[in-house]
């Protein structure tokens, strides 16, 4: 573990445990050990912290490639635990870097729309986290992240309400194939959809059960 996670851990944790009104649902849900590919929605820059320390374990993320160009700010993204990812798709590196993440028995955390959401509702997935998932075996753990996009300026005065919810991990089946790997993404999209409330879905409105 880099020492910029060690050091920007415990920060962030006091910083959103103090400036917001954080709820962690289903935390149980959450295997404490092993590899698993953990998912979840995007809408803001808080979400990649926000989720690391409400996983409450070591997590390596997969971040847009432009992150990257700068060298100080590669360097410290990196050192956050980082892999660099083009959105248009999985390059035969991430996807190395990836397997091998998982195979050291981290959890490895993806956001499958491949940038924030600007309107905070679901958009449909790129395939990179249906790839890893095919590719690897590993358990998947969907989240659903909400009130972050409150979150602007001095809003942190008034202590917003800032929620992550695990659902239950699950595994997808081997198969082959595009059409098999896009079916794989909306499924995964589908158990991120179900752990949000209805305002939130998107493209995914009317799956599961209201929150």
């Amino acid at each position: 573990m880099h020492w910029v996670y060690r050091v920007s851990y415990p920060v962030v944790w006091t910083l959103i445990f103090l400036l917001s009104r954080w709820q962690i649902r289903g935390k149980e849900n959450v295997p404490q050990e092993g590899p698993l590919l953990v998912v979840a929605n995007h809408m803001t820059n808080l979400d990649p912290p926000l989720l690391s320390v409400s996983l409450g374990r070591y997590v390596v993320f997969v971040a847009k490639e432009g992150l990257f160009r700068s060298r100080l700010g590669g360097y410290f993204i990196r050192g956050l635990g980082a892999i660099p990812l083009r959105r248009n798709g999985i390059q035969r590196e991430a996807l190395t870097s990836a397997e091998k993440v998982l195979a050291d028995g981290y959890a490895l955390a993806v956001f499958p729309e491949g940038m924030r959401s600007r309107t905070h509702k679901l958009r449909r997935a790129f395939p990179g986290a249906a790839l890893i998932a095919l590719q690897t075996g590993v358990p998947i753990l969907p989240a659903a992240i909400t009130g972050t996009e409150a979150v602007k300026g001095m809003s942190w005065l008034r202590r917003p309400r800032l929620t992550v919810t695990f659902g239950q991990p699950f595994c997808l089946p081997s198969t082959n194939g595009k059409a098999s790997r896009d079916e794989c993404s909306e499924y995964i999209m589908e158990r991120i959809a179900e752990l949000l409330p209805e305002e939130y879905r998107g493209v995914y409105a009317g799956i599961g059960a209201e929150q």
